[in-house]
C-alpha cells in the first residue's frame, strides 16, 4: 500500500487516508441464515414435487423405486455442482465492489446471488447442450444404463473435488475449465474401455471450439481491459476515477452507480453462462432415469409438429438421393451410431440415415404429437431424433460430403425440428439450478475475494480499473452464451484485473499470476485425470 500523501505546505491539507482494507468477516445476520436454510428446503421440495407432476401427467405407474433413489442422488450432485461453483465464482462478481467500498460485503454476495439467480432463469440453454454434445453419444443414447449413471456421477464428483481444492488455496481457477475436462475425462476412459483409441471419445471439433474459447478469453480479459483503462484516461478526465479508496469512504455516487452496474452485469452473465451447463446435466439424469417424462418435449405445440412433419420430408428426400443406389438390410441405427462416433463417411451412412429420417417422420406422424408417444417408444423416438440430429450436425460440417447450400439449410431446419423435440429445458429445472448457484454465492466466498481483490496487483484497485475489468468480464461472457460457448468467469475477470494492473503501471504480484497460471494449466489434465479414475471405478461398482 503507498504512503499517506502530504501537502507540500505541511499542514495547509489534511492527509490522505490510504485505503483500508475491507470489512470481510462480518457474519450474516441470523434471519438472513433461516431464509437460506428456508429457501433451500423449499427449493428441494419444489424439485420433488415437480417431479412427482410430470410422471403424474404421463400416467406412468411406479413399479421400483431405486432408480428414482439414484435420480434423487443424481440431482443432488449436479445442484451441488452448481452450488460449489456459485460460491468459488461469485468472487469475480463481487470483488470489485468490495474493494472499492461500492458496496458491503455481505450485500454484495446477496446482490450478485440475486442476480445469479436471474441470469439462469433467462438464459438461452444453448450452452447447456453445447456442453452435452462433448459427451460420448454411445453413452448418450444408454443415459439410463449403469453406464450412464457412471459417467453422470465420474464427470460431476471430479468437477466438484477439483473446484472445492482450488477453492480451499484461494485460487480462482475456472469451474468451465473442470467440467469440460471431466467430460473429456470420461470420453477418454470409455473408449479405452471399450478397447477403442482414447482419442475417438471425444467430439474434438466441439472440444477445440470450447477450447479456443476457453484459451482465448483470459488473453481477450486482459488485453480489453487494460485498453478500456486507458480509453478512459484518455476519455474521461475525472481524477476520482483514478484514485484508489480513502479509508472506508465509499465512492462518489457516479462512480459507486457504474460499479454496481458492472458487478451485476458480471453476476447476471455468469449465471446465464454457468447455471447452462449444470442444466445440460440434469437434463441427461432426467431423460435417463424418467423417459416417458422427460425424453420428449411433450409441451410442444401442434403448430410445430406439423412444421417437423414438412422438414421431415424435405430432408428425407435430400439424404435419400445421396444414398442413391445403395440399401441396407436391418437396424440403420448401428452405421449412424458408428459415422457419429468415427466421423467418417461410408457407403453405410446416407441410406442408414435415409431409413433413419423416415422412421422418424412415419413415428411422428403415426401418433400425431409427441405427447401421444407410448410410454415404451418415448426413449426409442428421442434416441433416433438425438443421433439424426447429431449425425447431421456432422454431416454439414464434413469436407467430405457434397451437399449444396440449399441442400444445407434443408438439412439445417430439419435439425431445428429434431432439437426442439429432444432439447429442452423444463422451467422448474431452471428454478432448482437458480436456487443452486443463487444461494451458493453467499458461502464461502472470501477466499477468492481476497486474492481478486489483494494478491493481483501491487497497489489497491482503483474505481477505473474495477469497473474496466467487470465490463470486459460482463460482455465478454454475454457474447458467449449468445453463441453457445462456455467461458470461464474466474479467467476473464481475474485477467482483466491484471491487465488493468499493467496497463496503470501499478505492478503485478507473480507469485500470484504464478499460481493462476499452475491454475489454468493443471486444471484440465488435472479434471481428465480425476473423472477417467472414477468412470472406471464407478463402471466396476454399477
Amino acid at each position: 500500500m503507498t504512503d499517506v500523501a502530504l501537502n507540500s505546505s505541511m499542514g495547509d491539507a489534511a492527509p490522505v487516508q490510504p485505503a483500508s482494507r475491507p470489512n470481510l468477516d462480518k457474519g450474516f445476520n441470523p434471519l438472513t441464515m433461516i431464509l437460506f436454510c428456508g429457501i433451500l428446503a423449499a427449493g428441494l421440495l419444489y424439485v420433488a414435487y415437480s417431479i412427482y407432476a410430470d410422471i403424474d401427467a404421463t400416467g406412468m405407474r411406479v413399479t421400483a423405486y431405486l432408480p428414482y433413489i439414484l435420480l434423487f442422488v443424481a440431482l443432488l450432485i449436479a445442484l451441488g455442482f452448481e452450488f460449489v461453483n456459485g460460491f468459488h465464482d461469485t468472487a469475480n462478481a463481487v470483488a470489485t465492489v468490495i474493494y472499492t467500498h461500492s458496496l458491503p460485503a455481505e450485500f454484495a454476495v446477496m446482490w450478485s446471488g440475486f442476480f445469479n439467480f436471474l441470469g439462469v432463469l433467462l438464459s438461452s440453454g444453448a450452452v447447456a447442450f453445447g456442453i452435452v454434445s462433448l459427451l460420448p453419444v454411445e453413452l448418450i443414447l444408454q443415459v439410463g444404463s449403469s453406464a450412464g449413471f457412471a459417467m453422470v456421477f465420474a464427470l460431476l464428483i471430479a468437477a466438484i473435488v477439483w473446484n472445492l481444492g482450488t477453492w480451499y488455496f484461494g485460487l480462482p481457477a475456472s469451474s468451465s475449465h473442470t467440467l469440460i475436462g471431466s467430460i473429456i475425462g470420461v470420453g477418454i476412459a470409455n473408449a479405452m474401455m471399450r478397447g477403442r483409441d482414447g482419442t475417438s471419445g471425444v467430439d474434438w471439433t466441439k472440444a477445440t471450439e470450447i477450447g479456443y474459447a476457453l484459451l482465448l478469453s483470459p488473453l481477450f480479459g486482459f488485453c480489453m481491459a487494460a485498453i478500456l483503462l486507458l480509453v478512459l484516461k484518455f476519455v474521461v478526465r475525472n481524477p476520482a476515477l483514478y484514485a484508489a479508496p480513502e479509508g472506508n469512504k465509499p465512492p462518489p455516487l457516479w462512480i459507486r452507480g457504474v460499479l454496481i452496474a458492472t458487478c451485476t452485469g458480471v453476476s447476471f452473465a455468469h449465471g446465464s453462462n454457468d447455471g447452462q451447463k449444470g442444466m445440460g446435466l440434469i437434463m441427461l439424469i432426467l431423460i435417463g432415469t424418467v423417459p416417458t417424462a422427460y425424453a420428449l418435449n411433450r409441451a410442444l405445440p401442434e403448430s410445430q409438429v406439423v412444421q417437423f412433419q414438412k422438414t421431415s420430408e424435405a430432408a428425407s428426400k435430400v439424404i435419400a438421393a445421396k444414398g442413391a443406389g445403395h440399401s441396407i438390410i436391418g437396424d440403420p441405427r448401428p452405421a449412424v451410431t458408428q459415422y457419429v462416433a468415427a466421423r467418417k463417411i461410408s457407403e453405410g451412412t446416407y441410406p442408414s440415415l435415409a431409413v433413419l429420417v423416415k422412421d422418424i417422420g412415419d413415428q411422428v406422424q403415426k401418433y400425431g404429437s409427441l405427447n401421444k408417444v407410448p410410454a415404451e417408444a418415448v426413449g426409442n423416438t428421442r434416441n433416433d431424433m438425438y443421433l439424426t440430429s447429431e449425425a447431421i450436425r456432422f454431416l454439414m460440417k464434413d469436407k467430405e460430403n457434397d451437399l449444396n447450400k440449399q441442400e444445407v439449410d434443408i438439412l439445417k431446419a430439419y435439425k431445428g425440428s429434431l432439437d426442439s423435440a429432444t432439447k429442452f429445458i423444463p422451467l422448474w429445472v431452471k428454478i432448482a439450478v437458480a436456487i443452486a448457484l443463487g444461494l451458493g454465492t453467499m458461502i464461502g466466498w472470501k477466499r477468492i475475494v481476497i486474492t481478486v481483490g489483494e494478491k493481483i496487483g501491487k497497489s489497491h484497485l482503483t474505481y477505473a480499473q474495477g469497473a474496466s475489468a467487470e465490463l470486459v468480464a460482463a460482455s465478454t461472457i454475454g457474447v458467449a452464451d449468445v453463441f453457445g460457448l462456455p467461458v470461464s468467469t474466474t479467467h476473464v475477470l481475474s485477467s482483466g484485473v491484471a491487465g488493468t494492473m499493467a496497463a496503470n503501471g501499478s505492478g503485478l504480484q507473480m507469485a500470484t499470476i504464478r499460481n493462476l497460471l499452475m491454475a489454468w494449466v493443471l486444471t484440465l489434465p488435472a479434471a481428465i485425470c480425476l473423472s477417467a479414475g472414477l468412470y472406471v471405478l464407478f463402471s466396476n461398482l454399477f
